[in-house]
């Protein structure tokens, strides 16, 4: 049994190498028939050195320019006949085309190998089976070709360069250009003797060859404030700020500029400093500038420039203010610290900021405060708005255009549940980023752990976060301490107004390294090795590094004109020495000028229903102690 089961094996396997025999043979004989049918149809001429013609291959075009021919198969591929012949017109670059010399050239198969040990020299494999080498090309070396790729361009080639790159690219300047222009000199623009086009030179600004560019940017900002292009066109006619003398100092922005834009239209004379050395848009400014407006401002200003620019905003000869409108405070302490006399004539002062309003009453309750002050950061339409909509969207924007950060997983910690860290926590959860809180307030705190948020102290988990945001107004919220303690590469930034909350001073010390990434971005670096990514230098970061939301700057600057129309045609005695709120009625026609944008339509009280409430059909609809709350 076993021995026919061993003949059968051996039967079969006999069979199967007979087949494989018969296939292979089969297979071969295929090969070799392609093989001839491709050399005949694929068979080009590579000829050896010494066929090569008289021509460099690198042959100086009509331009100067050299177009080398390196590449055998490239040579090859241009060839459309076997008797083409090189180019070589007068007037035009010949690109030093082979002749083909089919009688020299090896009958071989259009298989080719590749050999490892001759830096990857080709071989035909002839029909009869033996091997031959296919002639190389020399490379072609350039003599000056290190020295010419290691030249770098000079600063003004640089720029030249890039401008002439295309005319589109120059066309397409936007607010963010702004962040990272450096087509610029580095000189300072209280060294430069500039005018606008018809003349005038009462303006500091960084370059007003930019103005076209702003004035773009401020027609785009017009679309997206429909208020205030209303309020505008409905009392352009009465000038309601005839005689008005408004110095202002606010961020610079396109926003800005339709607001002096509305001032200026309903009668009042503008003159305007910045109110953060890093948030000017230095094309709107050259805009404002070449519209006749006198503005001092620049992005980058030393802390000098800062003050300069407000003196020369106030200390004008033949003009003095009656208006003050202020973000953060400091033109209203820079007058009453240099200029107190100017107080007799100003009507009053509007203040947007939490900063501001706070510098306001101190003065206020020290018995300092000589004119009457509106407090629009507390207005509803300021706050419930601008510090909560605005921020929501802008802290996200600033963090990725300085970091490019994932928010997504990330640990972090707002210090703050005001409006402005409601809007930054809302955000933030909404990317999946594990937010804490720390907050001084028990109501506001509570309000945090009722959104779901963990209300931590700020020790607790400095060492284990990745952002840390501060949102408080107050100073020294993140001290060295609390630096110290910080993970590698934590980021660090601050959306209140003010730049005390961090305390960057305690980081420009001897042991730590600063080192600029990019534009409002350092590393601050520890003896160990550890860093930190510091934005804007611990101020604003919306505005300092990027953009804010314009139609919620519209429902702001339409609240600040009327403060400032209210203050500016009040009877004598309606407003004392003290800081007051915008009425509510005012604060209700601000938002009503808004809903069109939505096509929204209100609801009217009938009669009966505005008897049974006690109310007036046409508003307020709200007592003053009312609150608004954001779900």
């Amino acid at each position: 049994m076993n021995t026919n089961v061993m003949q059968h094996s051996e039967q079969l396997q006999n069979s199967i190498e007979l087949h494989s025999e018969v296939s292979f043979f089969k297979v071969s004989t295929v090969i070799q028939v392609v093989a001839a049918k491709m050399a005949e149809v694929e068979l080009k001429d590579v000829p050896t050195g010494k066929d090569l013609p008289a021509e460099s291959p690198v042959t100086p075009t009509s331009e100067g320019k050299n177009i080398a021919r390196n590449d055998p198969r490239e040579a090859g591929s241009s060839a459309a006949s076997p008797t083409a012949e090189p180019s070589s017109k007068p007037g035009e670059g010949s690109l030093g085309l082979l002749t083909p010399n089919p009688a020299k050239m090896p009958q071989a198969s259009a298989m080719k190998r590749s050999d490892p040990q001759q830096n990857g020299g080709e071989a035909f494999i002839n029909r009869d089976g033996t091997v031959a080498e296919a002639p190389r090309m020399k490379k072609i070396q350039f003599a000056d070709q290190k020295q010419e790729f290691n030249k770098r361009p000079s600063k003004i080639g640089r720029r030249s360069l890039s401008r002439s790159i295309s005319q589109s690219s120059t066309d397409s300047y936007s607010s963010a250009a702004s962040y990272t222009d450096s087509s610029d000199d580095e000189t300072s623009p209280r060294d430069k003797q500039q005018k606008n086009s018809k003349g005038n030179g009462d303006f500091c600004i960084k370059n007003i060859k930019q103005a076209d560019f702003g004035r773009r940017e401020i027609e785009i900002a017009e679309q997206e404030m429909p208020a205030l292009m209303a309020l505008r066109k409905r009392a352009q006619g009465e000038k309601p700020l005839a005689g008005a003398k408004v110095v202002g100092c606010t961020h610079i922005t396109a926003q800005t500029a339709v607001l002096m834009e509305t001032l200026s239209a309903l009668g009042a004379q503008c003159r305007w400093a910045a109110c953060n050395i890093y948030s000017t848009q230095n094309e709107v400014a050259a805009a404002l500038a070449e519209g006749g407006f006198s503005v001092f401002a620049w992005k980058g200003e030393s802390e000098d420039d800062f003050w300069w620019c407000i003196d020369r905003c106030v200390n004008v000869e033949g003009w003095q203010p009656n208006m003050i409108l202020d973000d953060g405070g400091d033109l209203t302490h820079w007058i009453y610290k240099k200029y107190p006399n100017m107080f007799k004539k100003i009507k009053g002062i509007v203040e947007e900021s939490v900063t501001g309003v706070h510098r306001l009453y101190q003065l206020s309750k020290a018995g300092k405060l000589c004119v009457p002050a509106m407090n629009v950061n507390d207005s509803v339409t300021k706050q419930k708005f601008d510090n909560l909509y605005c921020c929501r969207e802008s802290i996200l924007d600033g963090l990725k255009r300085t970091t490019d950060v994932m928010f997504g997983g990330k640990q972090v910690v707002v210090c703050g549940y005001g409006e402005v860290g409601k809007g930054c926590c809302a955000a933030l959860k909404a990317m999946g980023s594990i937010v804490y809180v720390t907050e001084i307030d028990p109501i506001c705190a509570l309000q945090a752990c009722m959104d779901g948020f963990r209300l931590v102290k700020l020790n607790e988990v400095m060492r284990q976060v990745d952002i840390v945001i501060t949102c408080t107004g107050n100073k020294n919220v993140v001290v060295r301490e609390n630096l110290d303690r910080m993970k590698n590469g934590c980021i660090v930034c601050n959306m209140g107004h003010s730049n005390t909350e961090i305390d960057v001073a305690s980081l420009r010390t001897p042991e730590l390294t600063w080192e600029r990434v990019r534009s409002q971005v350092d590393h601050v670096i520890w003896p160990d090795g550890k860093r930190i990514v510091l934005l804007a230098e611990g101020r604003l970061l919306n505005l300092s590094c990027s953009t804010v939301p314009t139609f919620v700057l519209s429902i702001t600057a339409t609240t600040q004109a009327l403060a400032l129309i209210e203050l500016y045609n009040a009877p004598e005695g309606r407003y004392k020495q003290d800081v007051y709120l915008l009425p509510k009625k005012m604060d209700e026609y601000v938002a009503s000028l808004h809903l069109p944008t939505f096509d929204a339509h209100l609801t009217e009280l009938t009669d009966e229903q505005a008897k049974y409430l006690g109310l007036n059909k046409n508003g307020p609809f709200k007592p003053n102690y009312y609150r608004y709350e954001n779900l």
